[in-house]
């Protein structure tokens, strides 16, 4: 297992493009730590130069304590899985596994051991003697991290490896590979743009925008709590809906206030966006705030709010019902509601805000404004 830490990691091609800017992060010895954002951001970058694939062109490179920026990848004791599995095609799973061992100049019986045991682990015992071409893709993934696995790294880098998976099965090895970190406590970093990968492997998750580290922490905690706009309309599906509006002081309350919703907020938040009385800002409303009783829509039984119906998808345990909040004309926005309901487009319905989960965030620099935090638990 390894402690790695990067402090102000930088990688520029041809002295011109920024692919990474000035990342700082510290991953715990034994953490699961996710890597999440959309093509281009850097996450599989950042990965490369963790693995010694890439250089690092300004910045420290650290584990265990120990600075790695110029040692030979070889010498770093991490394994890697990528993408598109990399295997050898001319060798049986067998040969492919103890590959690289023989070139560590292992014991034969070393080796018989350690491939033995993983393959039991993964469940690959049966085509130890079959090729890769003779394997479906949810067995070559399979064989990728039992290749990984033989090695007993000190970490684990896992770049995309679920992502060439049907749906089904990307699904079950994400239980695999939870289970695996839990069985092995291992330093493991996985690489991806999918948000149900992040939110339900990862110990903790690192956002990247641009080359850039935009937020961190547990995935419950970044989902409850995004730091700016980008992550809240990024960690989720659907997102989390987007309103121009202002903040109004009316009565003794402060108001968010869009086209076709107006919301008096809770107290606690008043104060904490009380600088912004007055001003333009960015109203952010998760699909799933929206309820169709009061009683399931907090302590203060929700604020009602109509909306017109413009898409109806029904997903078997809920529903997600795109709307307009001011009829046809007025801004759309998405809600997830329980499955049961029969709903059609051009109908207009009601339902019940909870006000203590609205957000709130800067026009100009697109933060939220900090109030108090909503704890994952």
């Amino acid at each position: 297992m390894a402690a790695i830490e990067l402090r102000a990691v930088t990688k520029t091609y041809a002295n011109v493009v920024s692919a990474v800017r000035n990342v700082d992060l510290t991953i715990g010895d034994g953490e699961f730590m996710v890597f999440l954002g959309p093509s281009g951001c850097g996450k599989s970058t950042t990965l490369r130069m963790i693995a010694g694939l890439e250089d690092i062109t300004s910045g420290d490179l650290l584990i265990d304590g120990v600075r790695m920026n110029d040692v030979d990848p070889s010498k770093r004791d991490l394994a890697i899985v990528f993408q598109n599995y990399a295997l050898y095609p001319h060798m049986s799973v067998r040969e492919n596994l103890a590959f690289g061992l023989k070139l560590r100049h292992l014991e034969r019986a070393e080796i018989a051991r350690r491939i033995d045991g993983i393959s039991a682990m993964l469940g690959i015992g049966p085509m130890l003697d079959r090729r890769p071409a003779q394997l479906s893709g949810g067995q070559r993934q399979r064989v990728a991290l039992g290749r990984a696995l033989v090695r007993e790294p000190k970490a684990f880098l896992l770049d995309e490896p679920l992502s060439n998976l049907d749906a089904k099965l990307r699904a079950t090895m994400r239980t695999e590979l939870i289970k695996l970190h839990r069985r092995l406590g291992a330093t493991m970093i996985h690489v991806t743009h999918d948000q149900v990968e992040a939110m339900t492997m990862g110990e903790r998750i690192c956002i990247m925008r641009d080359g850039e580290v935009v937020q961190v922490g547990r995935p419950l905690d970044v989902y409850r709590n995004p730091a700016d706009t980008f992550v809240a309309g990024f960690l989720a599906t659907p997102p989390m809906n987007l309103l121009p509006g202002r903040l109004e002081a009316e009565g003794g309350q402060l108001h968010a206030v869009t086209d076709g919703f107006r919301c008096a907020l809770p107290r606690a938040y008043a104060e904490a966006y009380a600088s912004h009385a007055g001003r333009e800002v960015i109203i952010g409303l998760r699909p799933e705030d929206f309820h169709e009783t009061p009683d399931r829509a907090g302590a203060l039984g929700g604020l009602p709010v109509t909306l017109t119906v413009t898409t109806v998808e029904a997903l078997g345990p809920e529903t997600v019902l795109m709307a307009s909040l001011m009829g046809e004309a007025g801004p759309e926005i998405a809600t997830r509601v329980d499955f049961g309901r029969e709903y059609e487009v051009g109908s207009r319905v009601t339902l019940h805000y909870d006000t203590a989960q609205i957000h709130v965030f800067d026009v100009e620099t697109t933060k939220a404004l900090a109030r108090p935090l909503v704890s994952a638990g």
